[in-house]
């Protein structure tokens, strides 16, 4: 542990660099912590703060402007991906558009505080077309606000700091395998999270075959798209005669549709596992639907297919 703290009052610009690069890039690595630290180093005197903060800074743009980059080139399909591989893709593009919606050009300031959200903030904004020079004014802001933030927790609280520091590094081998523990845990906490959500919105789904084919039935079922706003701007195709209705206008208790409890009612999306799907039908199924499924794959399966759209 003591050679750890060398090494970080030694090459604390890098160190800085390489965590907040690779925390923009979606990897577990606690870069806030690492800003932290280095903030009560720079009252010490050992560190640049103009290096430090032009650090994190570029190493945002970086990461950022990567997947920005990939927003823009591959649209919602990479959003999805990118969602998959979080440990929290089940809300990951449902509070991703929310937060483009409602912030705009902010989001970008506002994803870099919100756990899950702030990878996909950037390829969002990318997908949905904000300028590269919107993109990089808000993203050089963000990261400005998200260093000085950490890096000032770390210069308030340096005594504090410094002492756990020397605290750690004479407990050695002790104190970096109780933070490899801690680390672990979390990483347990969030996935146990993640699988008790898939088991709460696991149920039937249909296929895009089945649902064709009852649309040619006597009785069609209902179909809504739960996309949200940002979701139906990045693609605005539809399922023909498909209702729009967001997960959140679902779940207000003033909700005006009215369903017949004897016809099927099928919903899509165009997020992982068809999560806000699932969750949609669990709403109407408590409402008096007979019949509620999620189609699996979303739209994206729809028009794989080769079925029939049309537009919002």
């Amino acid at each position: 542990m003591a050679q750890l703290m060398s090494l970080l009052v030694q090459n604390a610009i890098l160190v800085v660099f390489a965590a907040s690069f690779a925390a923009r890039l979606g990897l577990p690595v606690p870069a806030a912590a690492v800003l932290v630290v280095t903030g009560a180093l720079l009252a010490a005197g050992d560190v640049s703060v103009v290096g430090v903060v032009l650090a994190a800074v570029v190493a945002n743009l970086l990461g950022d402007g990567a997947w920005f980059y990939a927003g823009r080139r591959f649209g919602y399909r990479f959003m999805r991906l990118l969602c998959r591989i979080s440990l929290s893709q089940d809300s990951c593009v449902r509070r991703g558009e929310s937060l483009i919606s409602d912030w705009g050009g902010m989001s970008l300031v506002a994803a870099k505080f919100v756990p899950g959200v702030s990878v996909v903030a950037p390829p969002m904004a990318g997908a949905l077309g904000m300028s590269v020079r919107r993109f990089v004014s808000f993203d050089i802001l963000a990261a400005l606000v998200w260093t000085s933030l950490f890096l000032g927790l770390g210069w308030l609280f340096r005594d504090q700091i410094q002492q756990v520091l020397a605290m750690l590094a004479q407990a050695g081998g002790i104190a970096t395998a109780a933070l490899g523990v801690v680390l672990l845990v979390m990483l347990v906490v969030r996935y146990w999270r993640r699988r008790a959500f898939a088991r709460l919105t696991g149920m039937p789904r249909i296929s895009v075959d089945e649902l064709f084919d009852l649309m040619s039935g006597d009785v069609p079922p209902l179909v809504i798209d739960v996309r949200g706003e940002a979701g139906v701007q990045v693609d605005p195709r539809r399922i023909p005669g498909a209702l729009s209705y967001t997960l959140k206008a679902l779940q207000q208790r003033s909700l005006d549709l009215t369903i017949d409890p004897d016809r099927d009612v099928v919903l899509y999306c165009n997020c992982p596992n068809e999560v806000s799907a699932a969750q949609a039908a669990r709403v109407l199924l408590a409402r008096g639907a007979r019949r509620a499924l999620p189609l699996t794959g979303g739209l994206d399966a729809w028009v794989a297919a080769g079925r029939p759209t049309s537009l919002h």
